[in-house]
Formats: structure tokens, sequence, C-alpha cells
């Protein structure tokens, strides 16, 4: 109990940036939270893996219920895309990122983008279920 409780109040104290910062597995998929447009270039550079760019504000209700379907999803090594690529997640905050919202036409939230080869290849808008999100991946 008491292992945890401290664990608890470090996180709770730890800064935002901190919480959302980058974490990475070698082994299976990158996630790159609260990205920067340096950062957001970097990762859709990718020619391995397909990345998804998942776009939300903070006080999107439908964002809250979209990102974690797709961390769970690309948390998961047996989630492929159809062509049989792995996948990586990119958050972009579009409150904090404004011009990089406006260069990919983003007009409503949640809106996520798969880039293939660093090029938008599909999208969709809105929360889904996880179902409709792996029909989704399934097309890619």
């Amino acid at each position: 109990m008491f292992v945890s409780t401290s664990l608890r109040a470090i996180s709770r104290n730890a800064p935002l940036t901190a919480r959302r910062a980058f974490h990475a597995s070698s082994a299976r998929m990158v996630h790159f939270l609260d990205a920067t447009p340096e950062t957001f270039k970097a990762a859709v550079a990718n020619k391995e893996k397909v990345v998804l760019v998942d776009f939300y504000a903070d006080w999107c209700g439908p964002c809250k219920m979209i990102s974690p379907i797709l961390k769970r999803l690309t948390d998961d090594p047996k989630v492929k895309t159809g062509s049989g690529k792995a996948l990586d997640l990119v958050t972009v905050d579009t409150d904090k990122h404004t011009a990089l919202a406006q260069e990919y036409q983003i007009s409503s939230l949640p809106t996520v983008i798969a880039f293939e080869d660093g090029k938008p290849v599909s999208k969709f808008i809105g929360a889904m279920p996880e179902g409709s999100v792996r029909n989704f991946l399934g097309t890619l």
C-alpha cells in the first residue's frame, strides 16, 4: 500500500508535460504524446510503420473517448494495418499547435489521420467504437 500511495503522489506532483511525455518500447510501438510540430514531422516520416495522428483538444469529449482506444490498439502487437505494417501513435493538441491543425485542415475534433511514408493516406473524424477503428486500420 505504501508503494502505490507514494507512486500516486509522485505522479500527481509531476508536471503535466512529464505525464504526457514521449515513451516507447523498442519491440513494438512508439507514442509521441502531445507532439510538437518538429516531433510530428519526424514521427510521420517513418517509412516502416503507419503513423496514426490524433488531433485533439483537452476540452473535447469525443477526443477523450477515442484516445484510449488508439493507445490500446497501438500498444497491441497483434494489431496491424491491412498491409501488415505496425502502428505508431502521435497526438497533437490543436489548441497548442494551431498552425499544424490549419496545415492539415482540421475543422472537427477528434480527427485521426493515418500517415504512410510521410504522407496522409486516410482519415476519420469523430469518436468511433474500437471495432470501427479496427476496420479503419484494416483498410490501410
